[in-house]
């Protein structure tokens, strides 16, 4: 009787398929076969560099599908040896059955068995053995790999954007290769973590998504030659390769389950980005993630959003539109609550978004950024800072009194041990154990409130004076995401009352801002730093926006 047959041929990596000696053999071999037994081969179906642990293999998949239809086109799939169709036991077994329901015999040309229930089983612990030798192999070769990465060498996973590979030396038949610059990658590299960090011109800095279309826009292209995506874009600026730090197994290949930090292998590579601005960037990636602050509070078109809140109910205010009867159109910062929820939520209350802007920016101009005031304002740190410490230093002074009276005493009862006057009994034990506990619990308070202590410095006029300057103008032009940068450093949130605006802010943080911004204004403000909490001190007289 004539069967259809078709051939799997298959080899796992492909450095197997490109020396062109494996999948030549298994086909001559499986057609000398068939035509011994006087089948008709029908069809092959050869996969090229693929591993025979899972069933992702796309020949294969194609092979099962078009073996299972329902039109039955082949009899028998022939193959070189069971390890060629799958090396895992439960995943051939579970095919063999698949195949066997349409009516269709997997074949192996080096292994014939039959379906009696002790070659059955004989094919199940051939099975058994190619699963363990597979797995055992891929062992030595991760053995191997760690000592090659270990060696500073690269072991041929993706090419990140920026680097290409250059070889090294060669031993034996094995080349070795590093990672090198690409002058021409590396400087699209340099200017997405620019255009992140700092923007162009008074643009401020610039979202993931902006930066995409940006780099679309002007041709530029992926690793692979695929358009940029937000994912994409995303790796890219938290990937420590560009600061010379290539981690080597780092997740296992089949799960993508992050393997234990011991087990990673860091590499040295040439790096394209400065540390201080890696740094910069994963600082301000934390501060924009979405599920921490709305992107809109961060680079949204309007002015105030994020900052703006209402004084009854503390929400925030969101913008409205309104068009007049000559079709003007009006906008407006409103209570949030009030606007989803009615008046049952809040009261609710309303101002042209204009005059909150310009009231805002005036107010602070004029009042806070002046040299004078932040020159008052410094003092008064000061002064208060000076106060604190000398409290500070009381406490310490005691706490170094109490921990030294412990540590006394213990020595006296550690002397009348030593020259057999006081017996080591129950009662002393206790003695010395609380003593101990006296004097680490002095000792942990005293570490704890020097760690606490922030040390006085004194800021030069003239720092002080380009710090104001410098954020009147920026606070008052340039794109909104720009001046929102800026406004978000010196204020924590601006509260709209029916007669009153107050702004809210952090005395400390703002003379933090001042030192960081002395030397670079632009990029430090830019950086995204943010006030965390308020403390109305810069406005205890309220006289803010009298």
């Amino acid at each position: 009787m004539s069967f259809r047959a078709c051939a799997y041929l298959r080899v796992s990596t492909g450095r197997q398929a490109e020396s062109d000696l494996s999948i030549p053999d298994q086909r001559k071999q499986v057609a000398g076969f068939c035509q011994a037994k006087g089948w008709s081969l029908l069809a092959e179906y050869v996969e090229p560099g693929a591993s025979a642990t899972d069933d992702a293999r796309p020949e294969f998949q194609r092979m099962i599908e078009r073996a299972t239809d329902s039109d039955r086109p082949f009899d028998i799939i022939v193959v070189h040896s069971y390890s060629r169709f799958f090396r895992d036991s439960f995943g051939l077994e579970m095919y063999i059955r698949r195949l066997a329901k349409a009516g269709v015999r997997l074949v192996s040309i080096t292994q014939e068995l039959g379906d009696d229930p002790a070659q059955v089983m004989m094919r199940q612990v051939i099975a058994l053995f190619d699963e363990y030798q597979s797995r055992e192999n891929a062992k030595h070769v991760l053995r191997a790999m760690k000592e090659n990465a270990r060696q500073g060498f690269y072991n041929g996973s993706p090419v990140p954007l920026g680097y290409r590979t250059e070889e090294i030396e060669k031993r034996g038949a094995r080349i070795k290769k590093q990672l090198a610059i690409d002058p021409v990658e590396a400087e699209i590299i340099r200017m997405i973590f620019r255009l992140y960090q700092h923007g162009e011109a008074a643009s401020g800095p610039l979202g993931i998504k902006e930066i995409t279309k940006r780099l679309n826009a002007a041709g530029h292209r992926t690793k692979r030659g695929a358009r940029f995506g937000v994912g994409t874009l995303h790796g890219i600026l938290t990937n420590p390769v560009y600061v010379g730090e290539w981690t080597f197994n780092k997740r296992e290949s089949k799960t993508l389950r992050q393997k234990p930090a011991a087990e990673h292998i860091i590499v040295a590579v040439p790096p394209i980005i400065e540390r201080a601005t890696f740094d910069a960037v994963q600082a301000m990636l934390k501060a924009r993630n979405p599920r921490v602050e709305a992107p809109r509070v961060v680079t949204g078109p309007i002015l105030l959003t994020g900052l703006a809140v209402c004084a009854s109910c503390e929400g925030g205010m969101t913008l409205r539109t309104g068009t007049s009867r000559s079709g003007k159109v009006h906008r407006y910062y409103t209570c949030s609550a009030c606007a989803r929820s009615g008046k049952v939520a809040c009261k609710g209350r309303s101002i042209p978004m204009d005059k909150l802007d310009d009231l805002v920016v005036e107010h602070l101009s004029e009042r806070l950024l002046t040299t004078e005031r932040l020159t008052e304002l410094l003092a008064s740190i000061a002064h208060g800072r000076a106060e604190k410490a000398a409290e500070v230093d009381g406490r310490i002074i005691a706490l170094q009194r109490e921990a030294t009276d412990a540590e006394d005493k213990l020595k006296r009862l550690y002397r009348m041990v030593e020259d057999d006057i006081a017996k080591m009994d129950d009662i002393l034990k206790e003695r010395i154990a609380n003593l101990r506990l006296d004097r680490e619990r002095s000792q942990a308070a005293l570490d704890r409130i020097r760690a606490q202590m922030v040390p006085s410095q004194a800021i030069p006029p003239e720092i002080v004076e380009r710090f104001g300057r410098a954020m009147r103008e920026n606070i008052r032009t340039g794109e909104v995401p720009f001046r929102k940068a800026y406004l978000r450093s010196v204020i924590d949130r601006v509260e709209v009352d029916d007669a009153m605006i107050r702004i809210v802010g952090d005395a400390a943080t703002l003379e933090e801002v001042i030192v960081a911004q002395g030397s670079d204004t632009r990029n430090k403000a830019s950086s995204g730093f943010g006030v965390r909490r308020s403390v109305r001190k810069w406005r205890a007289r309220k006289d803010s926006n009298l």
